[in-house]
């Protein structure tokens, strides 16, 4: 049976595909949406001795790669600045041959393998990269309200928590009772942000201590900008770091586990 290898060119709408046999000769070429469901329907009915199929790694990368791993076909992630290297010397740059052009480093193995991460870890990359967005939305509408307030003669202090904030703004709306209903979308806004970051915050820290690397009797916890981080030892560091910089190896032991409001 002849054996094949893919190149996927991916863009955000279509995925250009392109299939060669073992003597780089082109098999079949071919353009199906960006959907693993379908890109592995077209491969196993124009290639079903697939070796090998490659792709770049990019915004969609992660999703293709895992669809299209569990739908049993052996895929690889390649670096796209190596790959760009290699498709640049092409005479007629175009999705095409971009598709062609990766097809034969899957089938010469002359490429560089990316690791993948896993579902679960972005996941919880998506949950901290939420939580951040809105705290930084709710400083900077915090930062806003002082601003406002000051025009006025009004100064917020050093409330620091949702309760000394609403005690210090009805004593300044007091003294300018015609502000208290510009400023009401704003506070109101804040409570609804404090609430959701409280509840994702309290997310993060059960997903925290639910990893097994927390459970180990030696692990610490220290603060950094505000978010508890969890340490714990590694592997033993190789002799040569440990002897040329002390100082550094001894933080490098540390790895992070996980994250906590």
């Amino acid at each position: 049976m002849t054996e094949f290898y893919a190149g996927l060119d991916v863009s955000d709408k279509t995925t250009h595909i392109c299939a060669v046999d073992t003597d780089g000769k082109v098999a079949w070429r071919g353009v199906c949406v960006t959907d693993p469901e379908i890109i592995a329907t077209q491969l196993n009915a124009r290639c079903p001795d697939l070796v090998r199929v490659v792709l770049e790694t990019g915004t969609l990368s992660s999703f293709l790669y895992h669809g299209l791993l569990e739908r049993g076909l052996p895929v690889v992630c390649i670096c796209a600045r190596h790959a760009k290297g290699v498709l640049s010397v092409q005479v007629n740059k175009s999705d095409v041959h971009d598709a062609e052009g990766l097809a034969q480093m899957a089938r010469t193995g002359w490429f560089k393998a990316v690791h993948m991460k896993d579902s679960q870890t972005h996941l919880d990359r998506a949950r901290l990269k939420m939580r951040e967005q809105m705290v930084r939305a709710h400083n900077t509408m915090v930062n806003q309200m002082r601003g406002l307030l000051k025009l006025f003669g009004l100064r917020l202090g050093g409330s620091t928590t949702p309760g000394m904030r609403n005690k210090r703004l009805d004593f300044l709306f007091r003294q300018k009772p015609e502000l208290r209903d510009i400023f009401a979308p704003m506070i109101t806004s804040l409570t609804a942000f404090e609430a959701q970051i409280k509840a994702i915050s309290a997310t993060i820290k059960r997903r925290a201590q639910s990893d097994a690397g927390e459970k180990g009797s030696e692990s610490f916890t220290a603060r950094r900008k505000g978010v508890r981080v969890i340490y714990r030892p590694c592997s033993p560091l190789p002799s040569s770091i440990t002897k040329a910089a002390p100082e550094i190896a001894s933080q490098a032991r540390l790895l992070m586990t996980g994250f906590a409001a």
